[in-house]
């Protein structure tokens, strides 16, 4: 008797968890994509303990997320790319040291930073904003870290030139805003060859394109349909002829210790740093051996495995 009751037991439990699965998968992929978006990353807010918080500068709201408090280590402020927004760091925080405060902001006009479409998003104008940012929230009490990818990158570079007395590094992660000597390799040049709404823009991001985490991209471009302007704006103001080296033209203006650093598998950014931006970069010192392997954790998630160049 016992032995028919605990097979019969089994046999709910079994049947109760199909019936779990089959209704996760059917939720999952009928779901709205943006709301299971949504889900994942609320999900993944709680999980890594980061606290969303909202700071305003004369009327314009920055949106940002932070863990851990400043201490003796200098802070990071990490820079996401165009069409993302600070979220696109939640999977990669997970490899940085507990004890390093991180600022993750939503760039301006990206996520739930204000958005004005009569401002202009070129690179120094969004240095600029990202400064104001940084005042308010009194990042730039001592020289913090700066972090930034593709788009990000481009801004954080401009910022370290602009404003060397606050940057104690830089780290610069497939950064747009290079002039190369073959301009087939020029990235907003192959960025124009396909269309901002394609999903291929956003997979071309990703080292690991599953089925997971297509759907959290879907996700992202549900997300921004409504603010397909602003992206085509955005693009338009960074890839202008005065924005679109601005990178460059700044680059013999850092003096923070830099590293600059391309993934072995990028389809958009080509592999190797040009001379001539590694000459402008030649007065910059290493990173010291802490900041170095932040940046190396920060990295493992993100495939930047070739490449990598400490600057001295």
């Amino acid at each position: 008797m016992e032995l028919s009751l605990a097979n019969i037991f089994l046999k709910i439990v079994s049947i109760v968890g199909l019936i779990s699965a089959l209704t996760l998968v059917t939720v999952y992929h009928l779901l709205p994509r943006a709301k299971i978006s949504r889900i994942m990353i609320w999900y993944k807010r709680q999980k890594r303990g980061v606290a969303v918080n909202y700071v305003e500068h004369e009327g314009y709201r920055f949106c940002y997320f932070c863990r851990g408090e400043p201490g003796l280590q200098p802070s990071a402020l990490i820079l996401h790319g165009l069409a993302f927004n600070k979220d696109i760091w939640l999977n990669t925080i997970k490899f940085l040291p507990k004890d390093l405060h991180l600022v993750c902001l939503d760039m301006p006009g990206h996520g739930e930073t204000t958005c004005l479409l009569r401002d202009s998003y070129a690179a120094v104008d969004q240095a600029k904003k990202i400064h104001q940012f940084v005042e308010c929230i009194g990042l730039n009490q001592k020289p913090f870290h700066l972090v930034g990818t593709s788009m990000g990158g481009m801004i954080a570079g401009v910022y370290a030139a602009q404003y060397p007395s606050e940057v104690s590094g830089l780290s610069l992660l497939c950064p747009l805003g290079l002039r190369y000597p073959d301009d087939n390799n020029n990235a907003f040049k192959r960025l124009r060859e396909q269309s901002i709404k394609s999903h291929d823009v956003f997979k071309l991001g990703l080292y690991h394109p599953s089925t997971k985490n297509m759907q959290l991209l879907k996700g992202y471009v549900a997300d921004w349909r409504q603010q397909n302007a602003f992206l085509v704006k955005c693009f338009l103001d960074l890839s202008n002829p005065k924005s679109e080296y601005s990178l460059h033209d700044n680059m013999s203006n850092i003096s923070a210790p830099t590293q600059v650093l391309w993934g072995k598998d990028d389809q958009l950014f080509p592999k190797d740093l040009p001379a001539s931006a590694l000459a402008c970069l030649a007065m910059a010192k290493a990173l010291t051996c802490r900041e170095r392997r932040a940046t190396q954790q920060l990295l493992r998630w993100k495939g930047y495995t070739r490449s990598a160049v400490s600057h001295r």
